[in-house]
């Protein structure tokens, strides 16, 4: 009989042909398995997943059944090939998932964090504006990050001023078109880049001091790093504005621009969410009552179509 190792690398190859990408599942179940092996368990337990499954502290309790979800599916695969797997129920670990307050970047704190990143020391000078451009493109275009550093440079159409966004969260594509000024900001990045780096090592658009594609973890530290210096987190502190946030605060002011500006919302928002990539225009919606300002907007317009505001 195969090993749960074995077995997992036979799930992995079946999901994946069926169209599932797995990058966060296939590094969640390698670690269960490596603690099934650690603790002597050579099958599936439901103890053992819960406890495994349970172990980080301080996330919310959607976390925790999110990874028990990935050994479930797991764990009813295995259980056609070895009868003593134990499968999870799909309540064992109930939560009801909670949306972070988002954190809304003023216009002031952005410019800041962009003229930090053009401070950042580097041998070559690239880094400073890789990271000023990067930082600049996610605040003007609410991409995900993982979407602008899987960004190749035939994805960023410098004449029409055209951002292609390939199969990302949801395996959607999607066009972003984006201002003149933003096109030239890049043009200038581009330009650098392609001086330094005759050869690429890379087809990516952004790219590190040393010509390789920038990484999530690489560009979360340095933004860490900026916010500290520019006080919006404290030297120590290791919760605070998200990088993430920045396409909150693009989502949350162009509904407030629209609001002052009176425009139907209802008839706008599928817009908004298709530029942002939601799979459900419900996800757009949100912003409306996770941000009390926005959400004071729509109650006033909610107000003067009831006559109850002159």
């Amino acid at each position: 009989m195969k090993t749960l190792r074995q077995l997992l690398v036979d799930y992995l190859i079946l999901r994946r042909a069926l169209g599932f990408k797995l990058r966060d599942t296939q590094s969640v179940l390698e670690r269960f398995v490596t603690f099934l092996e650690g603790n002597g368990f050579t099958f599936i337990t439901i103890q053992q997943a819960v406890s495994w499954a349970t172990q980080p502290k301080y996330v919310q309790p959607a976390h925790w059944a999110s990874r028990l979800s990935m050994i479930r599916l797991f764990a009813e695969y295995v259980s056609g090939i070895d009868s003593r797997t134990e499968i999870p129920s799909a309540g064992l670990l109930p939560y009801r998932y909670q949306r972070s307050t988002p954190y809304i970047y003023s216009d002031a704190q952005i410019v800041k964090l962009i003229k930090a990143a053009h401070q950042l020391p580097s041998a070559t000078g690239l880094r400073a504006q890789t990271y000023a451009s990067l930082f600049g493109l996610l605040a003007v275009t609410g991409m995900r990050i993982s979407e602008a550093i899987a960004l190749n440079c035939d994805e960023v159409n410098l004449c029409q001023g055209l951002v292609t966004i390939r199969e990302t969260k949801c395996s959607k594509t999607r066009w972003i078109p984006v201002h003149a000024s933003t096109r030239n900001e890049l043009r200038k990045y581009a330009e650098e880049r392609d001086q330094l780096f005759l050869n690429p090592l890379t087809p990516s658009f952004f790219v590190a001091e040393r010509g390789t594609r920038l990484t999530d973890c690489m560009v979360r530290v340095t933004f860490v790093k900026l916010s500290r210096q520019i006080g919006l987190r404290g030297a120590s502190d290791s919760h605070g504005p998200r990088l993430h946030d920045l396409r909150h605060t693009f989502a949350v002011k162009t509904l407030i621009r629209w609001y002052q500006d009176g425009l139907n919302i209802d008839a706008n928002m599928p817009l908004l969410s298709t530029y942002l990539g939601h799979t459900h225009v419900t996800d757009t919606y949100w912003y409306i009552s996770g941000v009390p300002e926005l959400f004071r907007l729509a109650t006033m317009r909610l107000d003067r179509f009831l006559g109850e505001l002159p």
